[in-house]
């Protein structure tokens, strides 16, 4: 039987083994290694989100990370990036055995339709947070690798969630999965070898197409292959308006001098981030609405009881 979204809103999908019951309401996304459904868990269950595997191989292996990050959690005393894995099994369904496991389901749209949505000026602040969870997925001895806005999911409150497990390497090992334009290698910026500065390449290059997709559009279609590199993002980084205030990090990021996502974000925080509408180096917050009729009122008081004192 095909694996695809003509499993329709309303099939029941039921755990040989565990014996659940899950509702597909719709599809949520298609990857290489799989698909995607909201479900719901009967009887009277919650919404989850439950990922068919193409290849059982493929979606072991992915289990297995999401299962060893979930044991180092535990060990650290954290619950954070594993703790949306719910259940594994397995679905019989016309004389075929599909495997999927069980997640929590996140709520939120990929980056590019966030920003296409809200505006770029939240740029700033989902950097910081996608930086930091990467940063703590680094701690745990994994890079996530296949970096592209659909594997980026973002709250109306900018919240940030990576999603699709699939591509995550251990430390050291070859990365098993990858998108072009994300890619260290594609861009001849260094190997397909998992560490953090890959990750960090990634973020760089998700910027990039952010907010000069057109401009990395015309270099690769011009480009030969082995004239694709560092130099022609830093000449893109040099001459674009929309990337100054990311100038800095972004020249950085692609030359691969950050050590870690830990340096990239703390730099990112200090030299890149500020709240919407504040110069930059200004750290206090206004004054609430609220406070300065408080003051006045205080400063009345105050002054009342002076004169009383003096009488």
């Amino acid at each position: 039987m095909p694996l695809g979204p003509d499993f329709t809103p309303g099939t029941v999908v039921t755990g040989k083994w565990k014996h659940s019951k899950y509702v597909i309401q719709k599809v949520l996304g298609k990857g290489a290694n799989g698909i995607v459904y909201l479900v719901q868990r009967e009887p009277g269950g919650g919404r989850y989100a439950l990922k068919m595997g193409f290849n059982p191989l493929d979606l072991q292996s992915e289990i297995n990370v999401l299962t060893s990050l979930e044991k180092k959690e535990q060990l650290a005393g954290g619950r954070g990036i594993s703790s949306y894995l719910k259940e594994v099994d397995d679905y019989q369904a016309g004389g075929s055995e599909i495997p999927f496991y069980v997640m929590t389901y996140v709520r939120g749209e990929p980056l590019h339709l966030f920003i296409r949505r809200n505006g770029p000026d939240w740029t700033m602040l989902i950097g910081l947070r996608l930086l930091k969870k990467l940063a703590e997925l680094h701690r745990l001895g994994y890079i996530f690798c296949d970096l592209k806005p659909q594997n980026v999911l973002v709250s109306s409150y900018g919240e940030v969630e990576l999603i699709d497990y699939g591509g995550v390497s251990p430390v050291g090992r070859s990365v098993k999965q990858f998108t072009e334009w994300y890619d260290r290698g594609y861009w001849n910026a260094g190997s397909r070898v998992a560490d953090q500065k890959y990750d960090v390449f990634s973020v760089a290059l998700l910027l990039i197409h952010l907010l000069e997709g057109e401009e990395l559009r015309r270099i690769t279609g011009e480009n030969l292959p082995q004239l694709r590199g560092i130099p022609s993002l830093l000449t893109i980084i040099q001459k674009s308006e929309r990337l100054v205030p990311y100038r800095s990090w972004l020249q950085k990021a692609v030359q691969g001098h950050y050590e870690d996502a830990e340096a990239a974000f703390f730099f990112w925080k200090k030299h890149v981030y500020r709240p919407k509408g504040r110069p930059k180096n200004v750290s206090s917050e206004p004054a609430p609405g609220w406070l300065i009729p408080s003051f006045a009122l205080s400063a009345l008081i105050m002054a009342g009881a002076v004169l009383l004192m003096l009488r």
